[in-house]
Formats: structure tokens, sequence, C-alpha cells
């Protein structure tokens, strides 16, 4: 069945994620190649916002962002609304956050994920979710492409504590 296989692929990125931040200080999650270059914090952050953004809207719900505190426990200077998307050097360095906080986050979505996955049917991965788009984008498809993004998200995440761990 199609939703195994997303369920699959979701507890995948959740295997990439845990080993990216277990254990890094403040600082190295705040770590950045250069001035123009993302953090692990920021990394792990944004894949998790999206994929909080993208499956709420999804299932018709409201973000584990917000509805579970998520957004107060972080305090970040940014708008309650942002997910990364487009953020440039001056936005991205101010997700600075600490190893438990990113992974309880995540925890949280990743669970409110699998759950939405559990609950479809093979008839509702093939509804429409944005018509303006050649083809239609339907629900399997944006599933799909939060995976996607969270595992480049993921995989530098991990290149980048690669980096710290051999200095």
């Amino acid at each position: 069945m199609s939703t195994e296989l997303l369920m699959d692929a979701f507890e995948r990125i959740r295997d990439a994620v845990h080993p990216a931040v277990n254990g890094l200080s403040l600082e190295e999650l705040a770590f950045r190649l250069d001035a123009e270059s993302n953090s692990i914090a920021w990394l792990v952050w944004h894949l998790t916002r999206i994929q909080d953004d993208h499956g709420a809207e999804l299932a018709g719900s409201e973000q584990v962002w917000r509805e579970n505190g998520w957004v107060e426990r972080f305090d970040l200077p940014l708008d309650t609304a942002d997910t990364g998307y487009g953020h440039g050097p001056d936005e991205s360095v101010k997700v600075v956050a600490p190893g438990p906080l990113l992974l309880g986050y995540f925890e949280d979505v990743h669970e409110t994920t699998m759950r939405y996955v559990r609950s479809l049917e093979e008839t509702d991965l093939t509804r429409v979710v944005d018509a303006s788009w050649d083809p239609p984008v339907t629900v399997s498809i944006r599933l799909v492409s939060v995976i996607a993004d969270d595992l480049q998200h993921v995989g530098q995440a991990a290149y980048l504590r690669g980096i710290l761990q051999r200095r």
C-alpha cells in the first residue's frame, strides 16, 4: 500500500534527524560554514516547519507549531507563521535552539504526520490540493515533495555535523 511506503520514508527522515542533532552544543548547532550558509539548527527547524505546515494544510488542521506551544518555546525573533522558506542569511542566523527543543518539536510533528498518513486511504492520495500546477498537485505528490525536501535538509545537517566532528 502507498501509505506504508510514505510512512517508511518519513521514518527514514526521523532516523537521520536524531543523529544529526544528538549531543551537539548550542554553539555547534548554530555553526555555519560561512556567513551565507545555514546551521544545523536552522536546517532541522526548517525541515520540521515545512513538514508541519504542509501536513497541517493537507489534514485541514492547525500546525503543531502553534497548537502545541512550540512557537512560544522557541521564542524566535521571526514571524510566528515563518517556516524558513525563502530565508536568507540574515533570517536563518536567527534560528538558534538547543537539541532537545529541536528534537521535541520534530518528534511532535513526526507523530502528527504519521497519524495523518496512517489515516489515508489509497483514494485520498489522488485528491488534488493545488490545481494551479500542471499536472495538478495531489496529496501523494505533496507528501513526496515534503519527504524530498526534508531528506535534502537532513543530509545537509549531517554533512555539517561531519565537518564539526573533523575539526
